[in-house]
């Protein structure tokens, strides 16, 4: 049986202080359509910037995970990311009217009760997960971490932790499946050691911390001196160290909370590789760094096996769905400007349709005629003839209706197209057509290489007089 994806049912809003900047903010987490996954939007920046939760947008992981896009940044954004990966959560925009999600008390447990508030939302499409079918392995020998991916029936994670430390020891923890994230991880908060606490406070760090959203650890002798002046800083009458050898200022919620809360980090990061996971993940010693390094090591297996799901074969003997004439009465392009020759494949999500590119095309007598090359923008120009008609296959009359392409972004020329060369045109939807505004990816490939990418906005309008 397919899982759904899912959604909030409505919009919830949660307000604290940033950690690090002190600065008080807002989050609201509003429901997304199928397939929007996480996205962040700046709400207070000039023009609303989004920034999608992308491994390839990491631009910090030396106290946290930031992440910035569109001139907009966002850090500490991975106990947000576990919360919606723990709830099951696919797609959501993230409002946010500051530079720092909300600390809350320094765990996910918050954010997933005001999930629950609101309630969860199934939708129609299937949620897609990226099986692990091969170990996946990330290593750093100077910090002894180690960490490796494999192939597992669910989200399983075994975490260790272990600093050398007298108090803290070695720690383990592990959740079989991530429908335990609620009950044993999510309530679980971030530790930081005396030492590193005082470094911080140095250099004017953690102006949110308020000893309530932290486990301190001391990991040395401590003058009563030092207790005090530590009272002073964080507004306490008084502060000592408990016998687990930790500032008395909180409990702890399990034995190993410290384990459990850097398993909880790994699931926030691990969510940047962009799809849910099938996979046992192990990982020793893990901090943000080595997470986010991770992350994109799965995420290129992801598109690696992508590309190869969506290189077409090409059976010169099938019977087109749509042949030249067939495409002209849907298209208002002519020749030499008609740049598809036949649709071989067509669906309500994709379209897959062909090019024969002959040293007879118009465009090699001016472009670089001593070594023909097919011009990039004419490529995208077949891509989006190809969408024209997955668009124009939506309405009844596509006969009585134009495609106008409103964006062309993230483009890539990655090889050469020469005279010879038969190019296999393929766009999929990537988010459901709304009021008439379609979004999709494209790629144009020729023999088993993707030569040509690019994400495309199109518009479809009634023609004039009709």
């Amino acid at each position: 049986m397919n899982i759904k994806q899912r959604t909030l049912k409505a919009p919830v809003s949660v307000s604290g202080v940033g950690l690090h900047t002190g600065a008080s903010v807002t989050l609201t987490f509003k429901p997304a359509p199928e397939n929007h996954g996480y996205k962040f939007q700046r709400i207070d920046l000039p023009g609303n910037p989004i920034i999608d939760a992308d491994v390839d947008n990491v631009v910090d992981t030396s106290r946290g995970t930031t992440l910035e896009q569109n001139g907009g940044r966002i850090s500490t954004i991975e106990h947000v990311l576990a919360a919606l990966v723990g709830s099951e959560v696919d797609n959501v925009l993230i409002e946010v009217d500051g530079p720092e999600a909300p600390i809350m008390d320094g765990s996910s447990i918050q954010f997933i009760e005001s999930f629950e508030k609101v309630g969860f939302e199934d939708q129609k499409a299937d949620r897609e997960y990226f099986h692990i079918n091969q170990n996946i392995h990330y290593a750093e020998a100077d910090r002894k971490v180690e960490m490796i991916a494999m192939p597992a029936d669910d989200y399983r994670l075994t975490v260790m932790v272990d600093y050398n430390s007298p108090v803290l020891g070695t720690q383990h923890a592990n959740i079989s499946h991530i429908s335990e994230f609620r009950s044993e991880i999510s309530s679980c908060r971030t530790f930081v050691f005396l030492h590193e606490l005082e470094l911080l406070l140095k250099h004017g760090l953690i102006k949110g911390g308020d000893l309530n959203n932290a486990i301190v650890i001391v990991d040395r002798e401590v003058h009563p001196e030092e207790l005090t002046h530590l009272a002073k800083l964080f507004n306490r009458q008084e502060i000592a160290v408990a016998k687990e050898g930790i500032l008395n200022n909180i409990s702890l919620r399990h034995q190993n909370e410290p384990a459990r809360h850097k398993l909880l980090d790994v699931i926030g990061d691990l969510a940047l590789a962009g799809m849910p996971l099938k996979a046992h993940i192990m990982a020793a010693r893990p901090g943000h760094a080595a997470n986010v390094a991770f992350a994109r090591k799965i995420k290129a297996m992801i598109k690696k096996e992508r590309r190869g799901k969506t290189i077409p074969l090409y059976n010169t003997n099938a019977k087109p769905v749509y042949d030249v004439n067939e495409i002209m009465a849907r298209l208002p392009h002519r020749p030499p400007f008609l740049l598809v020759d036949k649709i071989m494949e067509i669906s309500q999500n994709h379209v897959v349709g062909v090019k024969n590119v002959t040293m007879n095309e118009p465009f090699f007598v001016g472009h670089f005629p001593g070594s023909p090359v097919m011009p990039g923008v004419l490529q995208v120009e077949a891509l989006a003839q190809n969408g024209g008609i997955l668009v124009l296959n939506t309405v009844p009359d596509p006969e009585n209706y134009l495609t106008y392409f409103m964006k062309i972004e993230n483009v890539r020329f990655k090889e050469k197209v020469l005279p010879g060369d038969t190019l296999i045109l393929r766009c999929d939807l990537t988010a459901p057509i709304r009021r008439g505004i379609c979004q999709m990816k494209g790629v144009v490939i020729v023999g088993d290489k993707v030569v040509t990418e690019a994400e495309m906005m199109a518009q479809i309008v009634r023609k004039p007089n009709v």
